[in-house]
């Protein structure tokens, strides 16, 4: 099951990553020998879950039954839910695996709520995350642990609501981005002196008629535009074309419909007459925008039933109509502004309020600097008195102790011995001997006794 297999759920979506179902399945005898294919890139939706979208798929084209079930099924059968309820009857080991996905998306979207609480500065706030959840549609908010039919339904429902307006909102982007490239042009040429901006408006126009000399546009889905695919991609003869054929060649996943990606190759070939990435003068912005109108009037004109798929028969019909041989000039899209001046105004006037609201901010952000920094100054003068009042408490404790000749004592109130401090015994025991005065051979006098009482006559 293909992502175009989803779209046809969903009458929305193909994205061709995985193997296309075949109904003629060959022996594994005959792809023995086969050189293994490469898996082709994957295409990202553009959807916030579009990982989620894609495990949900690649799980349940894994069953047998459910891919036999979507084989049968058209896009009234999925978009009213009733293959969805074919989930009731796939493998527990599959049912396992999406309850798994599910949780995992839960987690996920519970760590974006944070994360945006967190940027918007709304921390120690209690979440609801039962209440949070609920703005996310592509999942059953009320069972955040199992993978039921409900789900599917409302993955495939959200999924082909979302997608219908991707491309609106590309379309948006890009007028934005055109808007933005002009004011800045503007702005730059407001700020040169008077012959340097008309020489810049020269240069500005002599650009733009280069780019538009260029070979002719074929409209898209034409037969001048196909066959010259068919000839210079294909290497055909054009004169050989045969729609069938090449409906074929470029159906390059086998499933049978040219999905989105799958028509907008095709359009490669008209695309670089105008545009060359190694050419500074081209943008390869306005490039893509020219590849998604091109992509949108072949839709528009050949998927009759809207589901953004085109078969085979729809794209024979096509070549059956009168406009098919049509040999107009593509215009393209600088050929036509997709702005007025009206809305350049206003999205100036944007501009200018989002630059004052970041312009007040970024004081803001500066006088808190300012503030940590003085409190970062306040801190340090704290930290060295501190320092200094311990220093001359431990001195005003010391000096007592020295002037009564005690030994310091210890930060507990012991007292310390050093080494250095010598005791009035120690001295005495290190005095020098004095040796007694030599005598003429006469006895020294004898001293009277001293505090004898005198004896009366």
């Amino acid at each position: 099951m293909t992502v175009s297999r989803l779209i046809q759920w969903s009458a929305l979506l193909a994205l061709a990553w995985s193997v296309p179902i075949d109904r003629n399945v060959k022996p594994a005898a005959a792809e023995e020998n086969k050189p293994a294919e490469e898996t082709p890139e994957t295409q990202d939706t553009g959807l916030y879950y579009d990982r989620y979208l894609r495990e949900v798929i690649d799980v349940l084209e894994t069953d047998s039954h459910f891919r036999e079930k979507l084989q049968a099924a058209n896009a009234d059968d999925i978009k009213s839910g009733k293959l969805s309820k074919e989930l009731d009857f796939v493998g527990h080991h599959i049912r396992s695996k999406l309850d798994e996905l599910k949780r995992q998306e839960v987690s996920r979207l519970r760590m974006l709520i944070k994360a945006k609480m967190d940027a918007t500065a709304q921390q120690n706030v209690q979440m609801d995350h039962a209440g949070l959840l609920k703005q996310f549609e592509h999942l059953d908010q009320q069972n955040q642990q199992t993978f039921e039919a409900k789900d599917l339904e409302l993955l495939i429902e959200t999924a082909t609501r979302d997608l219908e307006s991707y491309d609106s909102a590309r379309h948006e982007e890009f007028k934005r981005y055109e808007m933005l490239k002009e004011h800045e042009r503007r702005e730059y040429l407001r700020s040169l002196e008077q012959e340097k901006r008309e020489s810049e408006e020269k240069r500005e126009e002599e650009r733009k008629q280069r780019h538009r000399e260029h070979p002719k546009i074929n409209v898209p889905g034409s037969r001048d535009q196909l066959k010259k695919v068919w000839e210079e991609t294909d290497g055909l003869d054009p004169q050989e074309f045969n729609p069938k054929t090449f409906f074929k060649l470029h159906d390059s996943n086998g499933d049978g419909v040219l999905d989105e990606q799958e028509l907008e190759a095709l359009f490669t070939k008209e695309l670089e007459k105008v545009y060359d990435p190694k050419n500074e003068d081209d943008d390869m912005t306005e490039m893509e925008e020219e590849r998604l109108r091109m992509r949108e009037h072949v839709m528009r004109n050949v998927d009759a039933n809207h589901d953004r798929l085109v078969t085979l028969e729809e794209f024979l019909k096509s070549t059956e109509r009168k406009d098919f041989a049509n040999t107009d000039e593509w215009e393209t899209v600088d050929e036509k502004p997709v702005y007025t001046e009206e809305e350049l105004k206003q999205f100036e006037a944007e501009l200018t309020a989002q630059e004052a609201e970041l312009g007040k901010r970024a004081e803001e952000l500066k006088r808190e600097h300012e503030d940590l920094k003085e409190r970062e100054r306040e801190l340090e003068l704290q930290k060295k008195e501190y320092q200094q009042a311990v220093i001359q408490m431990a001195q005003k404790q010391k000096a007592p102790q020295a002037v009564e000749g005690q030994p310091p004592s210890g930060p507990n109130g012991e007292l310390q011995f050093h080494g250095e401090s010598k005791g009035a015994a120690e001295i005495e025991e290190k005095k020098p001997f004095e040796a007694a005065p030599v005598s003429d051979g006469n006895p020294p006098p004898a001293e009277p006794p001293q505090n004898q009482p005198q004896q009366t006559p």
